[in-house]
């Protein structure tokens, strides 16, 4: 019963006429100072904005003119970005009466909650900085992941994850704690890459000539290194043909449009010498009783 004479009574004081009045005559004021700070903020931001592209820009700069790695200046243009951002959102929000003392002693409480939710996070900004330090790839380096089989050209290294391009002008995005937890084949880390194809001839040709003819494809290739082993082996004695080994080495940069160059000219070389490249066969042979 009191607890209801208490609520009653406040109610009529909350609504006596002087404390309506009062409320709505501060009203605007406190409206338009709001609106003030709004507007300051909105300002301060795209200052802010402004000030964090140009502190990036004289980074990258700097990094250029001391001959840095373009991963190493993109992962610290991305880190850089990152860190700014958050300190001009901790700072408008100081702006507007918020402790940053207070955010960051609530963040420290919940450290641990928040290291579990953002532990992806943390391993692939670990993963970056392996990245950096070990170089196992660089931009511009074709890699393929073991894991998933991703492979293409790097194009970028961000602070929490890799761009890849592949052939068919696909982008390939994979987290930078993936690359550096998983074994990463580096296809262009040295400047020569060796080719080996496979062509079978029917046992009834004549090896010794086949061999010959292949190896003049080998030699007649401008883009085919001379001063590495060119090489034309027995690799298989097949079920249905005899399968040569053809090996030589290309520079990086001619790797595939040599390796289906030469493959072309030896069928073609075969042809011209009369040497059968032979389908799969099966001998059947009838017993009769």
């Amino acid at each position: 019963m009191n607890f209801c004479l208490l609520t009653g009574d406040s109610l009529e004081e909350m609504i006596q006429p002087g404390v309506l009045k009062s409320f709505f005559e501060k009203l605007p004021e406190k409206a338009l100072h709001l609106g003030v700070r709004v507007l300051l903020a909105v300002v301060c931001f795209l200052i802010g904005v402004q000030l964090i592209k140009l502190i990036r820009k004289i980074i990258k700069k700097s990094m250029q003119r001391a001959s840095a790695e373009l991963g190493a200046v993109q992962f610290v243009d991305s880190f850089v970005k990152a860190a700014l951002y958050v300190l001009l959102v901790l700072m408008l929000a100081s702006s507007f009466g918020v402790d940053a003392a207070s955010i960051v002693a609530v963040l420290g409480s919940a450290g641990v909650a928040i290291g579990l939710a953002i532990q992806g996070s943390l391993s692939n900004l670990a993963g970056g900085v392996l990245i950096l330090l070990l170089k196992p790839f660089r931009v511009g380096d074709y890699i393929l992941e073991s894991s998933t089989g991703k492979e293409g050209t790097v194009t970028e290294i961000q602070i929490f994850y890799t761009k890849l391009l592949t052939v068919d002008n696909k982008t390939v995005i994979l987290p930078n704690g993936s690359l550096a937890n998983n074994s990463i084949v580096n296809m262009t880390a040295q400047a020569n890459r060796r080719m080996d194809i496979i062509v079978s001839v029917s046992y009834g040709a004549d090896l010794k000539r086949a061999k010959e003819v292949l190896m003049n494809v080998l030699m007649e290739d401008d883009a085919v290194l001379k001063d590495m082993d060119r090489m034309v082996f027995v690799d298989e004695l097949a079920a249905s043909s005899v399968n040569l080994g053809v090996r030589c080495w290309f520079k990086q940069a001619d790797f595939w449009t040599g390796k289906w160059r030469v493959t072309e000219n030896c069928k073609l070389a075969l042809d011209e010498a009369g040497i059968e490249i032979p389908f799969n066969q099966l001998d059947v042979h009838l017993e009769q009783k």
